[in-house]
Order: structure tokens, then C-alpha cells, then sequence
């Protein structure tokens, strides 16, 4: 099976980024490199099979986009999505993928696959607490959704499901694809016995006895701007709204009060509801 990486950087740590190349080279597999940064890399582009510079900063699903269609250009019938600071090594890729073929013998209709993250921050592997994923066998268990870093797409499906959607420009991006793909009776897999350890945001936060995720202050406006836009979609799941669309009056009292930079923070919130009311898509100008 001929498969692809996409790596989506922005303002990248090379060193990390060059690691990251030399575990992916030990498959033999091209890797594309989309890079939303100002500058254009230097020197390390060049190790790359494929490199594209998005001066303008295209957001993360059209930069997905991008690099799976190379690679689909190129023959590749899986591709691998990754985040810059996707934590990789030989054995991990060589266990994804095998458990990848595995689940496509199993579940002909897999849409995607991707591992058991592992939270850095607390050292332990994240679980929904609501709609936990259903065990297919002992390696495999059914997901809602999963994110993008260490997702292996089904490029069959993927002409079937469609792009990734360039409007949301950031968040929720690759949640809004796997719903879509169930959506349409494709399956979305977890591989339970592959783990990768990965950083979502810049910290952990416990207020009012609950742990909040805080990242970028312009995060927030694209996070609450969404939750609106994808709320309006009948393949998003209920539970999904219903969390989220709750959550936003206390997110806004979080992050204005509790986190540093809290002005800016409350401005991102507010934006973000105003121009999800109005079904504003895109990148923030």
C-alpha cells in the first residue's frame, strides 16, 4: 500500500521538524510539508519530497488539503496527517501502520484511523467522558471523532467524503470531517494498542473545579466562532451543540478573568460570537 505524510507547520522548531522527517524516512514514505509560516523555511525545505509556502496563511484544513492532493497526485492510497509537533518514532509509524491495514481488512468502510493520544500534561491517555468509543476487537475500537495529528486517511473515502472544510480555517476542522464521514456510513477507528503522546494548547488550568485547555488568545475566536458555525450542521452530533453551546458563557468568564491576557481573551470571545451569528467564515482579517 503506497501511503504519505502531510506535515502542517507554522512558525516550526526545525530541529524537531528534521526528527520528524528522519522517523518518517525509515518507511520509505513522501512527506509533503505545508507550511503556513511568514518565511519561507530555509535549508530543511529541501529534505522535504514536497514543500509549499502559504505566505498568507492558508489555516490548517486547506493546508491538509493541499498536501493530500499531492500526494494523491503522486499514488498514495493513505495519508498520514501530522501536526509540527507530532511525536514520532519508527516503531510507532510501523505499528500505526500496521494496524491501519489490519483495519481496512476489518472495516472496509473506514473512513480514517488514529491512535490512543496520550496528554502530555497529565501523562495519562484521553478518553471522551461522554460517548466513549466502542470496542470493535482488541485492537480497534469505533470513535466519534478523532483529531488530526497521527490520523491515517482512507484516500477511497476521502474522494467520497470530501475535503476538509477550508471555512472553519482552524478549528474543529478534522472533528467536522470524521461526523461528516459517519455521516455518510463510513467508520471512524481508534487503534486502542498505539499511543502518541501529544501537546493540545499551551497549558492546563483548574477553576471552579474544573480543568480548562488555554491556549492562543486568537484561538478563542475561532474555537467559539465555530462551535455557532458547526451548531447549525445536521451531521454535528447533539451532544456536541448541546456541551459546547452551553460551555460558552462560562468560557468567556474563564478566560476574561482567570488567564493572562484577559482583555484580549474576552475581545476573541465576544468577535467569535458575534461572527458566528452571523455565519462569518474563514480567516480573521
Amino acid at each position: 500500500m503506497k501511503v504519505g505524510a502531510v506535515i502542517i507547520s507554522y512558525h516550526p522548531d526545525t530541529v524537531h521538524l528534521s526528527s520528524m522527517l528522519s522517523a518518517l524516512n525509515t518507511m520509505g514514505w513522501p512527506v509533503a510539508l505545508i507550511d503556513n509560516s511568514p518565511v519561507a523555511l530555509a535549508g530543511l525545505r529541501d529534505a522535504f519530497s514536497h514543500y509549499v509556502h502559504c505566505a498568507d496563511n492558508v489555516g490548517i484544513a486547506e493546508a491538509q488539503n493541499i498536501g493530500i492532493d499531492i500526494l494523491i497526485a503522486q499514488g498514495a492510497e493513505a495519508v498520514l496527517i501530522l501536526d509540527q509537533d507530532s511525536q514520532l518514532t519508527p516503531a510507532f509509524l510501523q505499528n500505526l501502520y500496521e494496524t491501519y491495514t489490519y483495519a481496512l481488512r476489518r472495516c472496509p468502510r473506514m473512513a480514517c484511523l488514529g491512535p490512543q493520544i496520550v496528554c502530555e500534561f497529565i501523562d495519562k491517555p484521553v478518553q471522551p467522558k461522554l460517548h466513549k468509543s466502542q470496542p470493535v476487537c482488541d485492537r480497534l475500537e469505533h470513535a466519534k471523532q478523532i483529531i488530526a495529528s497521527g490520523m491515517i486517511i482512507n484516500v477511497t473515502a476521502y474522494h467520497k467524503v470530501g475535503k476538509k472544510d477550508a471555512s472553519l480555517f482552524i478549528d474543529g476542522v478534522d472533528h467536522e470531517w470524521c461526523w461528516r464521514a459517519r455521516s455518510l456510513g463510513f467508520q471512524v477507528l481508534k487503534a486502542s494498542t498505539v499511543e502518541m503522546r501529544h501537546r493540545q494548547g499551551d497549558g492546563r488550568h483548574r477553576v471552579l473545579g474544573l480543568n480548562f485547555k488555554r491556549g492562543a488568545p486568537v484561538r478563542l475566536y475561532y474555537q467559539v466562532r465555530n462551535v455557532l458555525i458547526l451548531s447549525r450542521r445536521r451531521h454535528v452530533p447533539m451532544y456536541w451543540k448541546c456541551r459546547h453551546l452551553m460551555a460558552l458563557p462560562l468560557r468567556w468568564l474563564v478566560n476574561r478573568w482567570y488567564f493572562p491576557e484577559g482583555k484580549l481573551r474576552g475581545h476573541y470571545v465576544r468577535r467569535g460570537i458575534k461572527d458566528g451569528l452571523l455565519g462569518r467564515t474563514g480567516k480573521l482579517n
